[in-house]
């Protein structure tokens, strides 16, 4: 008779297994984030690693997980037929925008207090946009409508105290019930994509026209981005032209707003955010500003909208290298472990020296939010919007790929943050105007704003009297920007990488990152990012260092 041996059942033993990446400090343990941030006072740096510490915990982690996997519901009418469009979510998002409320990652620079507010709601906004992406653009935008909104006195007296509160409230009910709310957007429409000019929807003043005026609004919105927002603001033509308006969810009376939901965007990131397309059916909503002045009353939030898409990016970045890293360091393969592998350590290098770049220069612009007042910060903060929102957010995609590729098969699973990160890494590129439309904007800018331009070549020529390596570079972009204006346009994506890539340098020197000469000799001597695969290095660059300095230890 066969007799069983217990020892045939045990098949294997689990080892050689990196385990998660939790239980650490995001602030903390993130060396370039900590040299940024010494400008920042003693108590803005310990609530940094007081909230470093609590988001890097596994079971904080996991609520950015549990947002993903359970996507919005969404329900035109409730089991009476009556219409609710309503979007309901995981109890994971709501606790996340919870804590970024209370944290005031929305409304930081405007609740006062706080000297360099903008800085401090970077690093805070970096460190937990790293947990999970999506809920980010519901409270980007919150943040982001203050300098529209204020220039509607009425308007901004009864919404901006509940918009800067650090209360936070995801029910469904009138705005007037609330201490707290939050702003969405509603530009695009199907047929005019980022050309604005082309809408369709349509404004009619109720009563008397004008700025802070009722207006009834009728037509269609492609992209509604957070459904579930207590305001949007929006695009629509009035007789004097395309003009901005601020559309409540339900009306003064506490009736519904005629702002119907069709239905969800299936996206392929940024899953936990709903995105809606919806129909405006007569719905109420205040003109902001001049009738006809849309686009102008809007910029200043897209500006700020497109700095929060390169930090969202760069969080990005941080989160994969962090991710590769932490596998490499606790994996072996043919007799040494991944990190001590001399490719492996290449390619973890080059990852970590994109993302410290995208920090670096995310920062820098940070910097420049402060001091509004200061008129070169100004010009450097109009050019390195566009400059970073295009080339960081353009260099995300390639970086998760291959940060993914590191970690091997496990980097594809989705029970891990590696394909969330990697299908969330295009959003930021696309959203709040693609790849092209940055780079024209930015010819635009230098043409009209030449200033920008001469605040440029003097901050890059003390950087290069620091670093000497950077002035060749710098050299060739001044021969390029000296051609005629109908010339540079066709070589629109080559001028904005080369200015990303000396900016990138500038904000390195400037904030003394160790990193400086090796990105300085890895991406500027192929001039304007040629370079197309992660791990190429140069001979000569201390590469284990760099990864030690990355390592999220």
């Amino acid at each position: 008779m066969f007799k069983h041996d217990p020892f045939l059942a045990n098949t294997h033993s689990v080892d050689n297994q990196s385990g998660p990446l939790a239980d650490y400090n995001l602030y903390l343990s993130d060396r370039a984030l900590v040299n940024a941030t010494q400008s920042l006072g003693e108590n803005q740096r310990a609530l940094l690693a007081e909230k470093g510490r609590t988001w890097g915990q596994a079971d904080y982690l996991a609520l950015g997980h549990q947002a993903n996997l359970h996507k919005p519901i969404f329900s035109t009418h409730d089991r009476f037929g009556e219409r609710v469009d309503c979007v309901e979510f995981h109890p994971s998002y709501h606790q996340l925008m919870g804590e970024a409320v209370t944290t005031g990652l929305h409304a930081l620079p405007w609740q006062g207090g706080q000297s360099n507010a903008h800085q401090l709601r970077t690093a805070l906004y970096y460190c937990h946009n790293q947990v999970e992406a999506g809920h980010c653009c519901p409270i980007t935008m919150t943040f982001a409508a203050v300098p529209t909104l204020s220039k509607q006195p009425n308007i901004a007296a009864q919404w901006l105290p509940k918009l800067c509160s650090p209360d936070y409230d995801g029910d469904n009910k009138p705005w007037q019930q609330k201490a707290g709310i939050t702003l969405g957007m509603a530009m695009t429409e199907k047929q005019g994509g980022s050309d604005v000019r082309a809408n369709s929807t349509r404004a009619h003043p109720i009563g008397q026209p004008g700025g802070g005026e009722l207006y009834e609004l009728v037509g269609h919105k492609y992209f509604v981005s957070a459904p579930m927002s207590d305001g949007f603001l929006t695009l629509a033509h009035t007789q004097q032209g395309l003009s901005c308006f601020l559309v409540p969810r339900w009306r003064e009376d506490g009736s519904k707003n005629p702002l119907q939901l069709q239905q969800l965007k299936q996206k392929m990131g940024n899953a936990s955010n709903a995105s809606a397309e919806t129909e405006l059916r007569g719905a109420h909503g205040w003109l902001i500003g001049e009738e006809g002045r849309g686009i102008a009353n809007i910029l200043e939030m897209v500006a700020l909208t497109r700095f929060d898409c390169m930090m969202g990016s760069s969080a990005g970045q941080r989160a994969a290298t962090a991710q590769a890293i932490h596998h490499c360091q606790h994996r072996s393969a043919f007799g040494a472990r991944l990190v001590d592998q001399p490719l492996m350590t290449r390619v973890l290098a080059d990852l970590a020296l994109e993302s410290e770049a995208a920090l670096a220069l995310t920062w820098r612009m940070a910097m420049a939010l402060d001091r509004p007042d200061d008129a070169v910060e100004a010009a450097l903060l109009r050019i390195g919007t566009a400059v970073g929102k295009y080339w960081i957010c353009k260099r995300t995609p390639g970086h998760a790929y291959e940060a993914m590729e590191c970690i091997g098969g496990m980097g594809v699973m989705d029970t891990g943050p590696m394909a969330r990160l990697y299908r969330e890494a295009p959003i930021n590129a696309i959203w709040e105007g693609s790849g092209n439309v940055q780079c024209l904007d930015l010819l635009r800018v230098l043409q009209r704003h030449p200033e920008c331009l001469t605040a440029l070549w003097q901050a890059l020529d003390t950087a290069s009297a620091e670093l000497p390596l950077l002035a060749p570079h710098v050299a060739r972009m001044r021969a390029t920007f000296q051609q005629p204006q109908a010339q540079l346009a066709p070589q629109a994506r080559q001028l904005t990488a080369g200015l990303a890539l000396s900016m990138q340098a500038m904000a390195l020197i400037t904030l003394k990152s160790p990193l400086a000469e090796a990105f300085c000799v890895s991406r500027l001597a192929t001039h304007a990012g040629s370079q197309s695969l992660y791990g190429a290095l140069p001979q000569g660059i201390d590469v284990a260092a760099i990864v030690k300095h990355a390592a999220p230890n």
